[in-house]
């Protein structure tokens, strides 16, 4: 832990506050705005993460962010940001947020994460009606006859995807570990826990470090 937390050291103060790093460097992205790269309020750490429903590099991810999530017990700021040649993601998004607003947010992501575990079953909007019929079935909750009669969740939809152009987001998923200060783009998601060790380790003040010749009990 301590070459951990020293690498950290070296890496975060090489560059200056709130600049670019990625993790792999390969593949970092450019971006023109980072600063909504920062944890909800009351939080030390966050991930942060632009995603589409029908993008199957999001859907390899997706078990590793929320793996990430329970064994360190840090949130994760969920956006959408939609892939333009993609037929059924659009609707996908929509009826998440539907449900994120008017049922609960722990439903909508676990529609989420059902959808990204059927992405191989569902190539069109009938075929993610179907799924998404037999879904709230499964899960006894009355489905709305119209998602998104008023056109609100639509519009929350593109207010995300106008952020990430906004931030500079051009590809799916975007996953960045975000602290109050420093961030890191996660570039692979395989190397999301080694991210994340970076930036708590970059959280630790020279008090929280053990004095040389600690006994530790």
């Amino acid at each position: 832990m301590k070459i951990l937390a020293t690498a950290a050291a070296l890496i975060f103060t090489a560059v200056p506050c709130l600049s670019q790093l990625a993790y792999p460097a390969s593949g970092a992205t450019t971006f023109r705005d980072t600063s909504f790269f920062k944890p909800p309020a009351g939080e030390k750490l966050a991930i942060i993460e632009f995603e589409d429903l029908e993008c199957y590099a999001c859907g390899q991810a997706s078990p590793i962010v929320h793996a990430a999530m329970e064994q360190y017990k840090i949130p994760r700021v969920h956006h959408d940001f939609l892939i333009q040649s993609h037929v059924w993601s659009r609707t996908a998004a929509i009826n998440a947020r539907y449900m994120e607003d008017k049922l609960s947010p722990k439903t909508a992501e676990e529609y989420r994460r059902d959808v990204f575990a059927s992405q191989a079953s569902i190539a069109s909007r009938d075929d993610l009606q179907r799924f998404t019929t037999r879904w709230f079935q499964t899960h006894k909750l009355q489905m709305p006859f119209v998602f998104d009669s008023t056109g609100l969740c639509a519009k929350e939809v593109e207010s995300d995807c106008l952020l990430g152009f906004r931030i500079g987001i051009h590809h799916t998923p975007t996953i960045i570990v975000a602290t109050a200060d420093r961030w890191i783009e996660v570039t692979d998601p395989r190397q999301l826990f080694a991210a994340i060790d970076l930036a708590k380790a970059s959280l630790r003040t020279p008090a929280d470090k053990p004095k040389a010749g600690a006994r530790h009990l």
